[in-house]
């Protein structure tokens, strides 16, 4: 199983928490390549030739022993990222994705208002949206994933009927544009165009961390279109 904790990593370097290494593969034994191997044979190669040789921090990953269905659910209940299915017999294809390994990934999803867009080239660069908390609108993120070129075009003209000369979000600007400089400060605002909060989407991302500041760098839609409806009246969790 994997676990989405992005911020974490990005900022190890000033923890004290010991990281743990987990192993589940051997590529190269004693000099012998064994990349030709199945997968099951490696994986005893592994136990019995490497793993009594390892000391902590490094563990052995093991089979995940359950049907797909009580995987998910457990993925779900852990807030994990997802999981790696491998087919037993498949060999170690460098640079291949023959599909014999598949990660499966378990996203989690959230209405967000849309208050405003950034401009690019005929239509719009990204959408800007976020959530009510205490009456106010407070900026989230901005994505520009998820849609195809009719549907850009077409949200596009919706936006324009709905532009408005003042920013919506109570948390805008930011003081820095952190990290991956996904942040909106009040140099790149400039680059924004408001609209009424009254539309909501469906966005979906990997995780979310308690400091709002970094929300942006890894906050992403869905593959999908996202789900636009108009919400003169918004649901509970929107609602001012």
């Amino acid at each position: 199983m994997l676990i989405a904790q992005v911020n974490l990593l990005q900022t190890y370097g000033s923890a004290k928490t010991q990281l743990v290494y987990y192993v589940f593969d051997v590529l190269v034994l004693a000099g012998r390549d064994v990349m030709r191997e199945p997968l099951d044979a490696r994986r005893v190669l592994l136990e019995k030739h490497v793993l009594p040789k390892l000391d902590e921090p490094i563990r052995y990953s093991p089979d995940l022993k359950a049907d797909l269905a009580t995987l998910i659910e457990a993925v779900k209940a852990q807030g994990l990222e997802g999981l790696v299915a491998k087919r037993r017999s498949s060999r170690y294809e460098s640079g291949q994705r023959s599909g014999a390994w598949q990660k499966m990934r378990v996203n989690r999803g959230q209405e967000f208002v849309i208050g405003g867009y950034t401009v690019g080239g005929s239509t719009f660069d990204a959408l800007v949206f976020g959530y009510y908390e205490d009456g106010k609108l407070l900026y989230a993120a901005r994505t520009r994933n998820g849609f195809t070129p009719s549907s850009w075009a077409a949200l596009f003209r919706k936006l324009k009927t709905l532009e408005i000369k003042d920013c919506p979000f109570a948390n805008l600007p930011e003081a820095k544009s952190g990290r991956w400089g996904a942040g909106l400060t009040a140099a790149k605002m400039a680059d924004c165009r408001w609209i009424q909060p009254v539309l909501v989407g469906q966005f979906e991302f990997l995780e979310w961390t308690a400091d709002e500041e970094t929300a942006s760098d890894y906050t992403r839609s869905s593959n999908r279109t996202p789900n636009l409806s108009d919400h003169p009246s918004l649901p509970s969790a929107l609602r001012p």
